[in-house]
């Protein structure tokens, strides 16, 4: 048709314009603490109790009053009585976590005392309340522990349980419609042979279901839509209920690369034609409030486009922060070449503590990503780097 992209828009342009027109989701639901990873707190955490609630021991050993063991030293051991309750001379031994009897203020370690039978020699000198832990040390009844919009951890969920919370209210995961599209795609669960030539595996759905998934979203894997104008709309349409639509395939400019025209047709198309490569062909667009990236039919194309796209997308649906990027830094083995006015997405290996960009992996090729350890992104106003020069490597995940 002879048809090629009107404009080549930058990826942070992009990405502002696409995320201007998402709203978080507001809509919540109350789940147990099992499964509480990954989702944000609806709601602020105001503790109910002190954490920990009784006076404990911190450490295995005796406890003991303070005054009786002072001047105690190895080459002068304080002797006391090994008993069943704590008073004036006396010592009764303790677990971590064991609650301190009444009287006693200390705990010795067990490290710095000998037993004969029922006498226990002190050979170093406590303070008041060393080795124990007071009540409310941990958390204090009343105080704010989370705030709403924190994003949810194992660790979080241990101090949760800690305070005898055992249901949280979070916001829900959005739902993603996956679609994808081509006439030359064969579903996995229809065929048990190879495909004839001319057809291939649909797998760019599977890829895009499982990182929505992973990024926090609710996936809808629908099935394979033919490269049809009026067959991707019914797609679109059917699936308005959801809170963000993934086209997989067809963003291109040739006779079969319908689903930028249908979105503009339903809604507004925001971008089409990227400055990022792989993943130019690239489309973003709203139709109903709803969210909709096209990602290219290339596997490689399309997961960079669920990177620099989607994942902030899903973030912004359900109001996740931005987390930090866990970034390495390393120096190159081989030079990189990039092409300038694009973000460049090389892949790259570890060769120790170095890395290796890996050659020949063109935009089809998805085994090199499978292959890869990471990738370096190259600037649009940059023409590559040098063998030795010290890059970014973000992990693939």
């Amino acid at each position: 048709m002879g048809r090629i992209f009107k404009e080549r828009t930058s990826v942070d342009e992009a990405l502002k314009r696409f995320l201007e027109k998402i709203s978080p989701l507001r809509k919540t639901e109350e789940i147990s603490l099992e499964f509480c990873t990954g989702r944000v707190l609806a709601e602020s955490v105001v503790s109910g109790r002190n954490v920990p609630h009784y006076r404990r021991a911190a450490m295995d050993g005796y406890a003991v009053r303070a005054s009786d063991t002072l001047g105690a030293s190895p080459a002068n051991p304080v002797l006391l009585q090994l008993s069943d309750r704590v008073e004036e001379g006396s010592a009764f031994w303790v677990h971590t976590g064991t609650a301190m009897p009444e009287s006693s203020d200390a705990v010795v370690v067990v490290e710095d005392t000998v037993t004969t039978g029922d006498i226990v020699e002190v050979k170093a000198q406590v303070y008041p309340n060393r080795n124990v832990a007071q009540v409310g040390e941990d958390i204090k009844k009343s105080d704010l522990i989370f705030e709403a919009g924190h994003f949810l951890r194992p660790c979080d969920a241990a101090v949760l349980a800690s305070m005898g919370i055992d249901r949280v209210k979070v916001f829900q995961k959005p739902v993603v419609a996956v679609i994808p599209t081509g006439d030359e795609l064969v579903s996995r669960e229809k065929i048990v042979d190879v495909p004839p030539p001319g057809m291939v595996l649909e797998t760019n759905g599977l890829m895009t279901d499982l990182y929505v998934e992973k990024w926090g979203g609710t996936s809808r894997y629908m099935g394979i839509v033919p490269d049809n104008p009026e067959s991707i709309k019914k797609a679109v349409e059917a699936n308005l209920d959801a809170d963000m639509i993934l086209l997989s395939g067809g963003t291109s400019v040739g006779i079969r690369d319908h689903a930028p025209e249908v979105v503009a047709s339903l809604g507004e198309l925001l971008v089409h034609g990227i400055a990022v490569s792989p993943g130019k062909p690239t489309a973003l667009g709203i139709v109903d409030n709803i969210p909709v990236v096209c990602l290219p039919g290339y596997p490689v194309a399309g997961l960079v486009a669920l990177y620099f796209f989607v994942r902030p997308g899903i973030r912004r649906l359900a109001s996740v922060q931005n987390p930090p990027e866990l970034v390495l830094k390393r120096r190159l083995v081989a030079k990189i070449s990039s092409k300038i006015g694009y973000v460049n997405f090389i892949r790259v290996v570890f060769e120790g503590d170095r890395v290796r960009p890996l050659t020949g992996a063109k935009a089809g090729a998805l085994s090199s990503v499978a292959k890869a350890d990471g990738f370096v992104l190259v600037p649009e106003n940059v023409e590559g780097y040098e063998e030795g020069d010290e890059v970014d490597v973000f992990l693939i995940e």
